[in-house]
């Protein structure tokens, strides 16, 4: 068999009888690769040099009545501020959250595809996607680009059929099923106050309670975390935001400035 190439030799001839036009697109540029004999390593290693150091505090436990997400809002790149209002906890659809760590475009974008998936699966199904769908779904597109330099550490968390659910999904395509998660440079303070704190059988108000003190504890001592501590409630009904407070006032608010007693007071001795 024999392949008839008549069509591409008098596109060549026409393509060489043309002069000036298209001389520019005959040529494809080229650029010089690194001299160096592990390719991927120097890739790794040059992501890592460019990727600037980031910080937040996100949560997420179960409790009796349903899942409690809190998160701060402050975006840092290395020791530079560089916004005290972002909104780190993502409405996937009304009866699922998101919550972000890592980079604010990957986790920002990725939330948004799922909640599209998501929507389309209720659309094609008649019936709302599950959390564990849902995570497990962005789980295998996050395995996809695994080794591509994105950063992402986030919780999915919600209220389907079964109840309440909670799984915390990264960048390298883990999943991981639990009661309660802290994601971000704060998360070692916030796991303190959440294990000392953490009861299955609290009230709403108290687990309100115990997120926003574990948020205010974690952006004390961690100087990339701060801003407003967001506290949001998914029960049988979807999610509700519960609470937004600035976390400077929450300092105040638990270590109240006392007036100290003065110990000892200099009066002017009256003259002679």
């Amino acid at each position: 068999m024999k392949l008839d190439t008549s069509g591409l030799e008098s596109m060549t001839q026409l393509i060489g009888a043309s002069s000036g036009f298209s001389d520019g697109f005959q040529t494809a540029p080229s650029f010089e690769l690194p001299s160096t004999h592990d390719f991927d390593g120097f890739q790794k290693e040059a992501i890592q040099m460019v990727k600037p150091a980031k910080g937040t505090t996100t949560l997420a436990f179960i409790f009796k009545e349903g899942v409690m997400v809190a998160a701060d809002s402050r975006a840092s790149m290395g020791g530079y501020i560089s916004s005290q209002s972002v909104k780190k906890i993502i409405e996937i659809n009304p009866y699922m959250l998101g919550t972000m760590a890592g980079g604010a475009a990957d986790c920002q974008f990725w939330h948004r595809n799922l909640g599209i998936k998501c929507r389309l699966h209720e659309l094609a199904n008649k019936r709302r996607i599950s959390v564990t769908g849902a995570s497990k779904l962005l789980a295998n597109i996050l395995y996809s680009y695994r080794g591509m330099g994105l950063s992402v550490g986030t919780m999915i968390a919600g209220w389907d059929e079964i109840g309440p659910s909670l799984y915390y999904v990264d960048s390298e395509g883990g999943r991981l099923k639990g009661t309660r998660f802290s994601v971000g440079s704060g998360s070692p303070y916030a796991y303190g106050v959440l294990d000392n704190g953490y009861r299955f059988d609290m009230n709403v108000v108290e687990a309100a309670e115990l997120a926003r003190r574990a948020i205010y504890h974690a952006t004390f001592r961690d100087g990339a975390s701060g801003g407003v501590a967001s506290v949001y409630y998914v029960g049988p009904n979807g999610w509700k935001k519960l609470s937004g407070d600035d976390v400077g006032e929450l300092h105040y608010q638990y270590y109240p400035v006392t007036p100290s007693a003065v110990e000892q007071e200099m009066t002017e001795v009256a003259a002679a």
